[in-house]
């Protein structure tokens, strides 16, 4: 059966990035659950589409229900920011709001003034939710039908560039069905019938952009067309994505290696999902990685997927007393370092060349 874009409809979709086969990254099994060849069967790739630009997730084959993480300190100041800088903007207007969630929680609701909207809205939300979808057209129809004819759509999206530009790989995985440039997602856009007017970068996640979007023809400011000219430099170079695989999946391998050597007693935090596949890949065990730290009571007590490594509670992580602890996500650092500072000077940042030590 020939494959169409889940966005366009088209047939022309080229191969960006082929992990082959890795655990499902939001299965986290029992801990003490033997780890079964068929746990890392799970086909994952990205393709792209010629005709629309969309970078998509290729299949799916996994059927199964996430634990509910703990949103970050990261995240809610992001999105306090961004709704700031909707206001300043002069967009944040009128009594009714829509949000499209994300299934990983987290809300930019309440929003002073706005009463959730039972038909169009004049404010609709969508902060990561959207690409959740695996009809991406029928999802932007959805949000276009649920914005008033004078309303905002706002859609918060991580950006291809930034995966691209920083080698993030493992920002791919199942259950996450597009992956936007902004200049994709002004098309997916322009099909339901909307138009970008402005958009915002935050450094979350190594790079992420909200749109403002409004029904009808609307010209797009300077700043949309500075991130369009950016991208399209960045992604020029997408190809190379897939070269960083080998190196970063290598270089944990290595890293973790050394550490055992040297006798010293390596944790990780951060049972996120970009953390699945990498650590599967990276050929972790507990002999090379006692535990997986994450404050989500819903991961503890299971282990990461593919692997023996048991998730802990950031509790028992203080207990263990460890020398080394591997930060899957980056964007948590000044929020760990808050709330665990017996931990300083253990901390090493996930890196594609290499975990990168952080200073006291």
């Amino acid at each position: 059966m020939t494959r169409r874009c889940r966005g366009c409809g088209d047939t022309a979709l080229r191969t960006l990035l082929d992990l082959r086969t890795v655990p499902a990254a939001d299965h986290f099994p029992p801990r003490d659950s033997p780890v079964r060849p068929t746990e890392s069967g799970h086909p994952l790739r990205m393709d792209r589409c010629a005709a629309c630009g969309l970078a998509q997730l290729a299949d799916d084959d996994t059927v199964t229900a996430e634990p509910r993480g703990i949103e970050p300190q990261a995240l809610r100041d992001q999105a306090a920011d961004a709704i700031d800088r909707v206001r300043a903007a002069g967009l944040l207007t009128g009594a009714t709001v829509t949000e499209f969630g994300s299934p990983h929680g987290g809300t930019w609701l309440p929003l002073s003034g706005f009463t959730e909207a039972t038909g169009p809205a004049d404010i609709v939300l969508d902060c990561f939710g959207i690409m959740h979808e695996p009809d991406q057209r029928a999802a932007f129809a959805a949000r276009a039908a649920a914005t008033a004819p004078a309303g905002v759509l706002l859609v918060q999206f991580h950006s291809l560039a930034a995966i691209v530009a920083q080698g993030q790989w493992n920002a791919l995985r199942h259950g996450h069905f597009a992956y936007y440039s902004l200049s994709s997602l002004r098309t997916l856009l322009a099909a339901a019938g909307m138009s970008v007017v402005t958009a915002w970068e935050f450094d979350l996640y190594g790079g992420t952009v909200l749109v403002a979007a409004r029904h009808g023809s609307h010209p797009a400011d300077r700043a949309v067309e500075e991130l369009l000219a950016a991208e399209e430099e960045v992604l020029a170079a997408a190809g190379g994505l897939q070269q960083v695989v080998d190196r970063h999946v290598g270089a944990l391998h290595d890293w973790l290696e050394d550490c055992a050597a040297q006798g010293l007693r390596t944790f990780a935090y951060g049972a996120a999902s970009r953390a699945v596949a990498l650590l599967a890949m990276a050929g972790a065990h507990r002999e090379l990685l006692a535990g997986v730290a994450d404050a989500s009571p819903g991961k503890q007590g299971r282990r990461m997927p593919g692997t023996d490594v048991p998730i802990i509670s950031p509790t028992d992580l203080v207990a263990a007393e460890p020398d080394a602890v591997l930060l899957t996500l980056p964007d948590l650092l000044r929020e760990v370092r808050t709330s665990l500072p017996q931990l300083d000077g253990c901390w090493f940042v996930d890196d594609p060349v290499r975990p990168r030590k952080v200073d006291r």
